[in-house]
């Protein structure tokens, strides 16, 4: 079943393709880069090729699992990954995310909505001023590892009501609460999204918001790009690794404002 606009599709295939290859290489390499999921930069860019905003967001988990492996591999190789506060974190979340669907239809969105926002400008504010060590690691203890499970909760409601992904949340928190090096952060936070991918892509298979040609083309894509943030990530400095990913972060945010503002408009226009 296609999702995308068929006439566009058939006109111009190759052109299509590339899209969805261009697509893959730039979540991959921001998923390798900074330990992120990579959903909001697929999302809106299959947005604009037609694809339904569900299916969109639905296809956007599937194509990032496998950037999720392959990086989440690729920090363990150089000794990057804890994989004791991952697994933590993917209980947490794999929880999380089901509180949080229940609590999308409960309760009021919006001051929810700008607190997230106001969260994210404090971690872009943090960034500058706190700078991990490249010899940082997690101490782990019973209150540590409550705590991961606490975090990862958080992050599963605050994904399941705004639809964001996982590692805007936990790359940070894992360096400044927990004390992790920004390369361990990324890696610890790829290797929770893998369960946590799998478990949303089954539930949305199962709701048919899934293109799997497309989640294929853009995953395998993804794929091919994620070492090469994974290498750039141990190339640059924590400083100007923080620097970047301020600016990711940044980007972020002012995105989502920019699209609830126009949700904003769209509604008085059509009252």
């Amino acid at each position: 079943m296609t999702h995308t606009d068929p006439t566009a599709a058939r006109r111009h295939p190759r052109a299509h393709w590339l899209a969805l290859v261009g697509i893959g290489l730039a979540a991959g390499y921001l998923s390798g880069l900074f330990g992120v999921g990579g959903g909001t930069v697929v999302v809106p860019l299959l947005l604009l090729l037609g694809v339904d905003q569900r299916v969109a967001a639905g296809t956007s988990v599937a194509a990032i699992l496998p950037s999720a492996i392959v990086g989440s591999i690729g920090y363990s190789l150089s000794g990057d990954v804890d994989w004791i506060a991952g697994l933590l974190l993917a209980v947490g979340i794999v929880v999380g995310a089901q509180v949080g669907t229940w609590l999308l239809a409960r309760l009021p969105r919006e001051p929810l909505f700008w607190a997230f926002l106001g969260f994210l400008g404090v971690v872009v504010v943090s960034l500058w001023i706190v700078v991990p060590q490249r010899d940082d690691t997690i101490e782990l203890d019973l209150a540590a590892g409550l705590a991961l499970i606490a975090t990862g909760v958080v992050t599963g409601i605050l994904s399941g009501l705004f639809g964001v992904g996982g590692g805007i949340i936990t790359t940070p928190a894992l360096m400044f609460v927990f004390g992790a090096s920004d390369l361990v952060a990324k890696g610890t936070s790829l290797l929770m999204m893998v369960p946590g991918s799998i478990s949303a892509t089954f539930g949305n298979l199962r709701r048919r918001n899934v293109d799997l040609r497309i989640g294929a083309i853009v995953g395998l894509a993804a794929c091919a790009a994620s070492p090469l943030g994974v290498l750039t990530s141990h190339a640059i400095t924590p400083f100007w690794s923080n620097v970047g990913f301020s600016v990711f972060l940044l980007a972020i945010s002012v995105q989502l404002a920019v699209r609830r503002i126009r949700s904003y408009r769209a509604k008085r226009v059509g009252a």
